[in-house]
């Protein structure tokens, strides 16, 4: 007995000699921390990652062994460890270098498409808030107001408008405005300055624990940069009077621990219609990070965005085909509108010591909204018109927290998190009326207040079975609904609460280092409008969306990525807010099912193809066949292109995007036509100038960039139509662009 606890206690004492700690910290060739490299002991197959402060702690390290350090955009590092190594905290400086598909390695602990995001982003960086979208492989969008609107979505088969069935957030703060006098879900992402971003995390379907409301078709998160690698100034002109300017600026050392920048866009521009558009933004965004006594990270980030516009509106195509007005005239070119946003959003995050990572925001906005439109022109009111106004003065303010513990259960290695927040809406002065020239108030519709309030919790846990991973969570949300509505004699808040709970779990099987299955499945939900729910007890609150993908990402080579998705989604109720009356249309059950097709292929370090097609079938559920067709639902949408990047001093590219024909009403009698369109771009650096040029609509086809299937009536026509109106695609047109970098 002696024996054995002799030898046990020599075995012991030997794994402490030989297999140690091996600690050190992370940085780029600017002294700033990296976060999320992946440090890899090679020689024993442990790892780990850094934290926000760029330090590691990899264990079962001993003398020999060899650390390799990686992280995409940077040059890779191996270092050898020996008896100096273990005696001090090391310090490692990764190069940066172009982002490259072979550097995309497939594992069960990360989602390989968010890599080829990137890749995506880096190959076709983006300079307008319309292209941010575009990087989402799959997602298509259509604008209609030249920009003083939020760009209408499509995603597996749904035209989201503005967003009712796509969570959108930046930071954390989330995007999506619930109970909006435009649509549920407006979402403006205007108030980004597109140059800050740096990194787009996206996930289609609702079987993500930690998006609540609004993801059923899929979720988008825009991370902004903490820090720049070079100022710049950068001047934009083009067609249509057309005029940006940019300022990205460091405000602090770029060799000092902490990071402060401030970035500032201004754009103008008459647009392509006949009738001026007067269109103006300006874009104001700074945020600096520090990192505490504690090595917690502290940011904090404000931005400030007014825009103000005239519109042309969507025009009938009879008027087109007989002759009264061109493609880029108008019926009523008084629409228009203003909006501003001011958000302010403070971020932490934090190791604590049994090990625990803690990250949380706290977000607060200031919103306000004033729109101008007519779609029927004439139908209600055959003497003054019927244009509309819409109006909100909103705050938004709350929270996000996440708690992350890595452990073991039965030697099966767990990470779990959970997840709380809350959001609170108050939105005053919520107005519908109608309107006269932008002047005069000749009706009111609507006008109140609406507070909602959606508190919510999760837990999410993956479990490492070898080659599997299973990710089983849960997500409960708890919404409450008050409004007052002012239009009444007596004062009265009508109010409506609920609880919704919903499962999700995600499998993923990596076989080997060429392929990744994956089956997901959950349920998710997007909230009813706040006036509707509120007032009317017996329409649906939260109607829930059923979904379930199975799926593969392959890379037969290191250059290639194919990934691919079969996908079915059932929604309990298909609402349609319809804007300009006031309401909302519960069109019942749907159904949606579908495929979707990436294709990366890194040509050679500098040339780089990409591709996304998605087929979708939509329908609804409970419509007799032939009647049962979801109105704008697109059927077939591919988008792609090719990039040259740093080839001799030059980059550009060329880019296309295509959509199908789709029907426009419920018996497709009505059809919104497809387009196919290509862009390219140009850029040419000499030392720290760039001048570049983009060519918008190459080939000068004629397109319609959204179309509705509108029933309006003109001044002189005695009965109303129903047909396609429509706003015009941009025809070709040029923009030259120089930025020079400091």
């Amino acid at each position: 007995m002696k024996a054995k606890i002799l030898f046990l206690a020599l075995l012991l004492g030997s794994y402490h000699v030989f297999s140690q700690q091996f600690k050190g910290k992370v940085l780029n060739a600017n002294k700033k921390p990296l976060e999320n490299v992946y440090v890899y002991n090679m020689t024993s197959n442990s790892h780990t990652h850094t934290k926000v402060s760029g330090e590691f702690i990899l264990d079962n390290s001993k003398e020999g062994d060899v650390i390799e350090f990686g992280i995409l955009g940077y040059e890779k590092v191996r270092l050898q460890l020996n008896e100096s190594n273990f005696k001090t905290i090391n310090t490692i400086v990764l190069e940066m270098k172009n982002f490259l598909l072979d550097e995309m390695v497939l594992t069960n602990k990360k989602d390989p498409l968010q890599t080829i995001v990137r890749v995506d982003l880096d190959k076709k960086p983006v300079s307008s808030s319309q292209q941010i979208l575009q990087r989402v492989p799959g997602l298509f969008i259509g604008q209609h107001a030249g920009g003083g609107k939020a760009e209408q979505i499509f995603l597996r088969g749904f035209d989201i408008d503005h967003g009712t069935d796509i969570a959108l957030s930046v930071d954390g703060t989330p995007v999506n405005m619930v109970s909006h006098a435009h649509g549920q879900g407006y979402s403006d992402l205007h108030f980004i300055i597109p140059e800050t971003i740096e990194k787009i995390n996206f996930g289609k379907g609702p079987y993500y624990a930690s998006k609540g409301d609004f993801n059923t078709a899929g979720y988008v998160d825009f991370k902004t940069k903490t820090y720049l690698q070079n100022s710049r100034v950068e001047v934009g002109v083009g067609q249509f009077n057309t005029f940006r300017t940019l300022g990205m600026f460091n405000l602090l050392d770029k060799n000092s621990t902490d990071n402060a920048y401030v970035a500032i866009e201004y754009l103008e521009t008459d647009g392509f219609v006949e009738s001026p558009q007067n269109f103006s933004r300006i874009n104001i965004f700074t945020k600096y990070r520090t990192f505490l006594k504690d090595n917690s990270s502290l940011s904090l980030s404000a931005s400030h965005f007014t825009s103000k516009w005239d519109a042309s509106g969507q025009i009938p195509q009879r008027e087109v085909d007989n002759g009264n007005i061109t493609r880029f005239g108008s019926i009523d070119d008084t629409e228009g509108g203003t909006t501003s946003r001011t958000n302010i959003n403070l971020e932490h995050s934090k190791v604590l010591k049994n090990d625990v990572s803690v990250t949380s925001n706290v977000f607060y906005s200031n919103y306000n909204f004033n729109l101008f439109s007519n779609f029927t022109f004439f139908l209600e009111d055959p003497v003054n018109g019927d244009q509309i106004k819409q109006t909100e003065n909103r705050d938004v303010f709350g929270f996000n927290t996440q708690f992350k513990k890595k452990t073991q259960l039965s030697n099966t290695p767990v990470e779990l998190t959970f997840g709380t927040g809350l959001r609170a809406d108050i939105v005053d002065n919520l107005e519908l009326s109608h309107t006269l020239q932008r002047k005069e108030v000749l009706d009111q519709i609507q006008l109140g207040k609406v507070n909602q309030t959606n508190y919510y919790a999760f837990v999410y846990s993956e479990f490492e079975f070898g080659k599997f991973m299973v990710a089983p969570a849960l997500r409960l949300d708890y919404l409450k609904f008050n409004y007052n509505d002012y239009l009444l004699d007596e004062y009265k808040t009508f109010s409506e609460s609920q609880v919704v709970v919903n499962p999700k779990i995600n499998v993923i099987y990596t076989p080997n280092a060429k392929i990744q299955w994956f089956l997901k499945s959950g349920i998710g939900f997007h909230s009813n409008d706040t006036r509707v729910v509120a007032t009317q007890p017996n329409r649906k609150t939260l109607p829930r969306a059923y979904g379930v993908d199975f799926g593969t990402v392959w890379k037969p080579t290191s250059r290639i990525a194919i990934n691919t998705a079969l996908w079915y989604l059932l929604s309990e109720d298909e609402l349609v807010y319809v804007g300009d009356a006031g309401i909302v249309e519960p069109s019942g059950e749907s159904q949606r099912y579908g495929i979707d097709l990436g294709l990366r292929y890194q040509l050679t370090d500098w040339l780089y193809f990409d591709s996304d097609a998605t087929y979708t079938k939509a329908e609804s559920v409970n419509a007799l066949s032939g009647e049962n067709y979801i109105p704008l639902a697109p059927k077939i949408t591919v988008t792609g292109g090719l990039s040259v990047n740093s080839y001799k001093n030059f980059s550009g590219g060329i880019n296309y995007r295509y959509i199908g024909d789709r029907p426009a009403n419920e018996d497709n009698s009505i059809v919104a036509e497809g387009y196919f369109v290509t862009d390219a771009n140009v850029s040419y650096k000499m030392n720290n100038i760039t001048v570049g040029v983009a060519l918008e609509n190459l080939f000068d086809v004629v397109w319609n960039e959204t179309q509705f299937a509108t029933e309006s009536r003109l001044q002189n026509e005695p009965n109303p139509v129903e047909e396609i109106h429509f706003t015009p695609g941009t025809p070709f047109s040029v923009k030259a662009s120089i930025r020079y970098t400091f």
